[in-house]
């Protein structure tokens, strides 16, 4: 997102949160950091002091419920140094356990949130920072006892730093009433939520969103991210309205004249196909077909598969007679396997786009596989997100001329009975559908081309077969009607035989 401030603002140490908060962070300002234990607060805070170190900036963490030992616990886990930070130690005592420090006449609130502030105001104005982590407003919370004083304390630490050109976050922990958040929320200058998803099935997901950031355009909505060695690793969402360019013009070939008769020449590049049939159909093997068929010109390919071990999908490809091995080691096509249940949907989306944009020192993709669909939707956690981010992942990579290929497995093998499990027709470009017909005893395949935008295209039904010299497509069948529903009618032929198809 392009900010016209963005020189001015101080940057996260992040560059994808960075660009989630339109830039960076207004200087000079204070910001509420909140989320539940484990979502990654104290991470993110270490790593935009550090990123003040590395600018030559005095910073200063303050911290109220861990030790300095657990700082650099957690440091080390990522690998980092904190040489430069100022750690400034008010957690509990051992002492304040004994009788002879507890308090009777006053109450803890009088005294301890007095000498708390005031000596947070002292640390401040010894180290001079211009970036400060208050760890947590949970425990100022707790000491001001109700919400009037600890409102009016953090106004009054909210002015002091203002005046003394810091940029600041608070931390707090999400453990107080909502109303008590939203008090927080309507001071600070802006807000950044963390979140800890736990599914039914597979790994914990985290997700951030800025609820509120004064006089600056940032992305809105949930994003993606996770905790890796080294940090927070963000993936924002894609908005495909800010990514249009020009793009590539002409049509991708299969290789195999047939299927290109049957798409009026070829797919347009930019477009999106859709792959449908029941299980074992040949959606895949023509997917890898399309994918060979262009490394074979110089053009890269990534598929990324669901479902199926990278050993076994090249067994199958070298079965039907296609070089995939060779290419994959060549680095024409790279094939990325997903487990849906350890990766989040915006992951997987970041992991597209990287592909499509060649970031990382990759090769720019024209072709992304996604097989198969049916394993997507397991990644989302409701089914309504998946058609909302599949249209924006569509879009964008259209925008780059990208050829995007969609399997997907429908429940069921012959008849009309068949069903998706989303149906997301509407937003292919392109619909290929695939069908078992019986005939004679034998069960065959058969392909049509049902939906072409922006093009002519062929309205015969073809079969389809697969066999180790590869995939042959054969002449219309003209002498059937019925073949969609799986139980064609032969029409009137010389008795006791059967159409055979021509076989390229």
């Amino acid at each position: 997102m392009n900010n016209p401030h963005k020189l001015s603002l101080v940057s996260t140490g992040n560059a994808e949160l960075d660009d989630v908060l339109g830039g960076g962070l207004t200087p000079h300002r204070v910001y509420l950091l909140h989320g539940t234990p484990g979502s990654g607060k104290t991470t993110l805070a270490l790593k935009y002091l550090m990123e003040g170190v590395k600018k030559d900036e005095k910073v200063l963490y303050v911290t109220l419920s861990e030790t300095k030992a657990e700082l650099l616990a957690v440091a080390k886990s990522h690998g980092w140094s904190l040489d430069g930070i100022e750690i400034f130690e008010l957690v509990a005592q051992e002492t304040d356990l004994l009788p002879e420090n507890q308090y009777t006449v006053y109450q803890p609130s009088e005294v301890e949130l007095s000498q708390t502030t005031k000596a947070i105001l002292e640390e401040v104005e010894r180290v001079k920072p211009a970036r400060v982590i208050i760890d947590s407003l949970s425990e100022v919370k707790l000491l001001a006892q109700n919400a009037l004083r600890f409102r009016r304390q953090v106004l009054a630490l909210k002015q002091f730093f203002t005046g003394r050109k810091c940029t600041v976050f608070f931390l707090d922990d999400k453990t107080t009433p909502a109303g008590e958040d939203l008090q927080l929320e309507s001071i600070a200058h802006g807000v950044l939520s963390l979140e800890q998803l736990s599914p039914e099935y597979g790994s914990e997901r985290r997700r951030l969103r800025i609820t509120k950031l004064r006089g600056q355009k940032y992305r809105g909505g949930y994003h993606d991210f996770s905790i890796i060695h080294g940090g927070l690793s963000v993936f924002p969402r894609i908005v495909a309205s800010e990514h249009k360019r020009t793009a590539s013009k002409g049509q991708l070939k299969s290789g195999i004249n047939q299927i290109d008769s049957l798409l009026g020449g070829g797919i347009e590049y930019g477009t999106s196909v859709l792959l449908l049939g029941p299980a074992g159909a040949g959606k895949s093997s023509l997917a890898i077909q399309y994918a060979v068929a262009a490394a074979s010109r110089g053009e890269h390919s990534v598929i990324f598969t669901f479902d199926e071990r990278l050993q076994t999908l090249f067994e199958r490809a070298q079965g039907l007679g296609m070089p995939l091995e060779t290419h994959v080691d060549k680095g024409h096509i790279h094939i990325q396997p997903i487990d849906p249940t350890e990766m989040s949907p915006g992951e997987f989306a970041h992991c597209v786009r990287e592909n499509i944009e060649g970031a990382n020192g990759k090769p720019a993709a024209k072709i992304i596989v996604i097989d198969s669909l049916n394993g997507y939707l397991n990644a989302m956690p409701e089914e309504r997100f998946l058609i909302s981010q599949l249209h924006e992942l569509l879009t964008y990579a259209g925008h780059y001329g990208v050829v995007t290929f969609l399997v997907v497995a429908q429940h069921g093998l012959l008849g009309n009975t068949m069903q998706t499990v989303v149906d997301t027709s509407y937003l292919a470009d392109c619909v290929m559908l695939f069908r078992y017909y019986e005939i004679m005893g034998e069960v065959r395949q058969a392909l049509s081309v049902v939906k072409k935008r922006g093009g002519k295209h062929e309205r015969t039904i073809r079969e389809f077969k697969m066999g180790n010299t590869g995939i042959g497509v054969g002449d219309p069948l003209r002498d059937f009607h019925g073949v969609l529903t799986g139980t064609p009618i032969l029409k009137d032929i010389p008795e006791k035989q059967s159409p055979k198809p021509h076989v390229a």
